[in-house]
C-alpha cells in the first residue's frame, strides 16, 4: 500500500439494502425477546412502486413461545428508518401504499438435530469460514482511538451515521433516509496514512428543495454540497486529515431528489457484507450477518474472530491481524484457527495462533456465552458497521470490548 490510495464505502440506514438488513434484524430481536434460543434465518426484499410498495419476508424461524407479528415488526422497523411517506420511497405504515408478504416456515429438522444441543456442545449452524480483522490505523487520531480499525472504513461509517443524525435531528431538514459515503485515504512513502484524498457523499433530498433557489438545480447542488461539508464531513473527519486539501463529491449525478430509497432501487438482505465489515481491507468469508440468530456462525464466529483479532493488535503483538475460523455444520469445535499478521509481528504466527486458541473459546455456545449474544441486541448492528464502533458511543457491541486477562494471555 506504500504511496498508494485505498477506498472504503458505507451506506445509511435508509439505503434499500440496509433497510432490509434492519427489518431482518428487527425480526431476530423480536424472536430472541420471546425465546433467547430461537433459531432465526430471515431475509427481506423491498421495492417501492408508483402504485404499491412491497416488503417480502422469507426464511425459517423456530422458537418456544408465540411467534411475533412479523408484518407489524417489519412495518415498525421501516418506519423507524424514516420511510413514512410514499413520496420519499415507501410508506411502511400504510397497508394502502405498502404490502407486506410473509413467507416464514420452521427450521429444517435435519439442521436442528445438529445445532439444538445444550450449552457448549451446541454445533455450528452451518459450515463456512469467517474472518476477523484489526489494525492500528485509527490509533493515530484521538477521535478514533480504541477502534483498531482500517481508517477508510472507520471514516466512511462515521459519515453515514452522521447523515442519519443530521436528518433525524432536523439539522438538515431536506435530507431523506437514503444515502452513501465513500472515503479514499492516501499513504505516504513509509506506508503511513498522510491525508484523506477524496470524500464522496450521496444523499437523497426533498424534491422541493430547488424551489428555494428559483428552480436552479445548480444552486440547489451547491447548497447541498456546502451543508454536507459543514455539518457532516468536517464534523466527523479529523481536521488533520483534511488540512492538506481533499476532493469532495456530493451527489455526483447532479441531483438525488425524492423519491429515492426502495422506489429508486430494490433492496435485499445481505448485499452489503463488505460495508458491514472492514471496507475491503480484511477478507470476508461470504456469509451475511443480518437476519441470523447467534447459532449461525456466519454471524457469531465473525464477531468472535474480530474480538480476538482486536485483542491481538491491542496487546501490541502485531500492527495488523487477521483471524480465520472454519466450521462444520453440527460440530462445535472449529475445523481450523489461522492467524495472519502480514509481517507486522516479531512473534511467529503459529505461536500467536496457539495463544489465541488458549485465550478464546470459538465453540458457538461459548461465543454466545462470552459475548452475551442471547439478547435482542441486533437491530443496532444493522447499519453503520458491525465492527470498529466503541461500546457506549456507537452502540453496545460486546465484541468490541477489550479484557485485560485476555490481553495478558496474548502478550
Amino acid at each position: 500500500m506504500t504511496g498508494d490510495l485505498f477506498s472504503s464505502e458505507s451506506v445509511t440506514r435508509g439505503h434499500p439494502d440496509k433497510l432490509c438488513d434492519t427489518v431482518s434484524d428487527a425480526i431476530v430481536d423480536a424472536c430472541i425477546a420471546v425465546d433467547p434460543n430461537a433459531r432465526v434465518a430471515v431475509e427481506t426484499c423491498v421495492k417501492g412502486k408508483q402504485d404499491l410498495g412491497l416488503i417480502v419476508l422469507a426464511g425459517e424461524v423456530s422458537l418456544n413461545g408465540p411467534a411475533p407479528d412479523y408484518e407489524a415488526v417489519a412495518r415498525e422497523a421501516a418506519l423507524n428508518v424514516g420511510y413514512d411517506s410514499h413520496d420519499i420511497g415507501m410508506d411502511a405504515g400504510s397497508s394502502k401504499w405498502t404490502e407486506v408478504q410473509v413467507h416464514i416456515t420452521t427450521q429444517s429438522s435435519n439442521i436442528a438435530q445438529g445445532v439444538n444441543k445444550d450449552g457448549l456442545s451446541q454445533g455450528a449452524g452451518d459450515q463456512g469460514l469467517m474472518f476477523g480483522y484489526a489494525c492500528t490505523e485509527t490509533e493515530a487520531f484521538e477521535e478514533l482511538k480504541g477502534r483498531y480499525f482500517p481508517l477508510a472504513a472507520a471514516l466512511s461509517q462515521r459519515l453515514t451515521r452522521r447523515l442519519t443524525t443530521v436528518r433525524e435531528q432536523n439539522i438538515l431538514p431536506w435530507a431523506r433516509p437514503d444515502g452513501k459515503s465513500q472515503v479514499t485515504v492516501e499513504y505516504d512513502e513509509k506506508g503511513q496514512i498522510s491525508k484523506v484524498h477524496t470524500v464522496i457523499i450521496a444523499i437523497q433530498h426533498d424534491k422541493a428543495l430547488k424551489d428555494q433557489f428559483d428552480g436552479s438545480e445548480e444552486a440547489e447542488l451547491a447548497h447541498v454540497r456546502s451543508e454536507i461539508e459543514t455539518h457532516v464531513v468536517k464534523h466527523v473527519i479529523p481536521s488533520t486529515l483534511l488540512e492538506q486539501g481533499y476532493k469532495l463529491v456530493v451527489n455526483g449525478t447532479g441531483r438525488f431528489a425524492d423519491p429515492g430509497g426502495p422506489y429508486a432501487d430494490a433492496g435485499l438482505t445481505g448485499r452489503k457484507i463488505i460495508v458491514d465489515t472492514y471496507g475491503g481491507m480484511g477478507r470476508h468469508g461470504g456469509g451475511a450477518f443480518s437476519g441470523k440468530d447467534p447459532s449461525k456462525v456466519d454471524r457469531s464466529a465473525a464477531y468472535a474472530a474480530r474480538w480476538a483479532a482486536k485483542h491481538v493488535v491491542a496487546a501490541g503483538v502485531a500492527d495488523r491481524c487477521e483471524i480465520q475460523l472454519a466450521y462444520v455444520i453440527g460440530v462445535a469445535e472449529p475445523v481450523s484457527v489461522r492467524v495472519e499478521t502480514f509481517g507486522t509481528s516479531e512473534v511467529p504466527e503459529r505461536t500467536i495462533a496457539e495463544r489465541v486458541k488458549s485465550a478464546f473459546d470459538f465453540r458457538p455456545g461459548a461465543i454466545a456465552r462470552d459475548l452475551d449474544l442471547l439478547k435482542p441486541i441486533y437491530s443496532q448492528t444493522a447499519a453503520g458497521g458491525h465492527f470498529g464502533r466503541l461500546p457506549g458511543q456507537d452502540g453496545t457491541f460486546p465484541w468490541e470490548t477489550l479484557e485485560e486477562a485476555r490481553l495478558a494471555q496474548l502478550r
